[in-house]
């Protein structure tokens, strides 16, 4: 064996740990990365799904909007929009009951329904057969809902209208006009 056979047989084994090594290190870096990125690594939080929007939020949010596009489709005469929000609407309603079963000890899902059912019922049948007349009227009975059903539960203050092409909203700010 000549000497650089024996140096390069030195060499091989410190140069096969050194391999060795790193491949176990790049292996458990992937592999802590992995548990790290993985579902179990980081135990959820005990507070992760309590977070509920308050009937105010899903007012604002999910009501409010589809009452406006409710009212903009019958103007424009877009009868299937019009049914679409409308069952929208309807959804909007039912979920806000689902989240919130009880508000100052009386059972939001059945005011709802009690406040709601007969304006749906009519503005159904007036999308249905694209009644503007019906509609109008329909419309303006599910609102003065909306509003009988603020006053029930002391928030007067927020007054719905049936909205004008002029207007930003349907909620009316302007302390100066005549409530309902």
């Amino acid at each position: 064996m000549t000497g650089e056979d024996a140096a390069s047989s030195q060499r091989r084994p410190i140069v096969v740990a050194t391999i060795a090594i790193a491949a176990a290190v790049a292996i458990g870096l992937a592999t802590s990365r992995g548990l790290a990125a993985g579902p179990e690594a980081t135990p959820p939080s005990p507070h992760a799904n309590d977070y509920l929007p308050s009937i105010s939020d899903l007012m604002i949010a999910t009501i409010q909007p589809r009452h406006e596009r409710l009212w903009l489709a019958e103007q424009d005469g877009n009868w299937e929009f019009a049914a679409y929000e409308l069952g929208n609407l309807h959804g909007a309603f039912n979920r806000l009951g689902h989240a919130h079963p009880t508000e100052h000890y009386i059972s939001l899902p059945d005011m709802i329904a009690s406040v709601t059912e007969q304006p749906f019922k009519e503005l159904n049948s007036a999308i249905q057969s694209k009644d503007a007349t019906a509609f109008t009227k329909a419309y303006a009975d599910l609102t003065d809902a909306c509003n009988s059903c603020h006053q029930a539960f002391n928030h007067g203050v927020v007054e719905i209208r049936v909205p004008n092409r002029t207007s930003a909203s349907d909620l009316n700010t302007d302390s100066s006009r005549p409530r309902n």
